[in-house]
């Protein structure tokens, strides 16, 4: 992302969870993001009203594409951090836990351009690597399993590091 190239850190995490809130919001879901040079393209399912109920009345599912450019990102990261400990008691943050935790990932392994869809609570990224050896795909996989380990272990990558031989009081 162009927003970021040059920092020392491509908080992919930041964004990543900001897009999950955005989504969550949204109520989408089945969703592909492609990176591209100034954002993201994202696709999902919208569901309008009762969509898999038993009733006579079923709502409908729409396909929705959506561009994420570079400024709409800083605004939902300016956003979800005004909003962060302010979060309603129950509401449902699926995208938001789970696309932070894969940015923390793709934060570390630093890659060229991201690929990402998600089914049924499951990833599967399509990273580019370039490096010495030229460049290559990789793909990644992230059960939902997987997301909800690496969720559960967020509190303990938080933690500041503890000093040898000191007590914290």
């Amino acid at each position: 992302m162009r927003i970021y190239e040059g920092s020392p850190r491509q908080d992919f995490e930041e964004v990543f969870r900001s897009i999950g809130g955005h989504l969550d919001a949204l109520g989408m879901r089945e969703i592909l993001l492609l990176e591209v040079d100034d954002g993201f393209i994202l696709q999902g399912l919208a569901f309008e009203g009762d969509v898999g109920t038993w009733s006579d009345s079923v709502g409908h599912v729409r396909k929705q594409i959506m561009e994420l450019r570079d400024d709409e990102l800083s605004a939902f990261m300016d956003e979800a951090l005004a909003a962060r400990g302010k979060g309603k008691p129950g509401a449902p943050d699926t995208y938001q836990s789970a696309l932070r935790v894969i940015g923390r990932y793709l934060d570390e392994s630093k890659p060229r351009d991201i690929f990402l869809f998600e089914q049924e609570g499951s990833y599967v990224l399509r990273l580019l690597r370039i490096d010495q050896l030229g460049a290559r795909h990789e793909l990644v996989e992230f059960t939902r399993d997987d997301i909800v380990q690496m969720i559960a272990s967020g509190p303990v990558l938080r933690t500041p590091v503890q000093k040898a031989g000191t007590k914290r009081g």
